[in-house]
């Protein structure tokens, strides 16, 4: 439980409405982990959620542009991740020459 974070608390310091965090786990956008009555969030992924709350609050976008703006930037990181591998694979090649 040292990992987590109450959704309750999360709200509380980010003034942020707890049917916001619902909404969000509805969507696939973040994950919550419940006990019995409470709702917990991972510290690992509090910079996730604190970008999304940015999105909403600070940007005023909805929570579908927010979905479609997490997948976009998903499929950068992943082109990224594959441009590196794809220049490791060359300079491998390159030096066998």
């Amino acid at each position: 439980m040292e990992n987590l974070i109450p959704a309750d608390d999360f709200c509380t310091y980010y003034k942020v409405e707890y049917s916001f965090i619902n909404s969000l786990e509805e969507y696939g956008l973040i994950e919550l982990i419940r006990t019995e009555k409470t709702k917990f969030i991972d510290i690992n992924k509090l910079h996730d959620l604190e970008k999304l709350v940015r999105l909403h609050y600070d940007l005023d976008i909805n929570l579908e542009g927010i979905e479609a703006i997490t997948h976009l930037l998903q499929r950068v990181e992943d082109m990224q991740q594959e441009i590196i591998l794809l220049r490791n694979k060359l300079s491998l090649y390159e030096q066998t020459l």
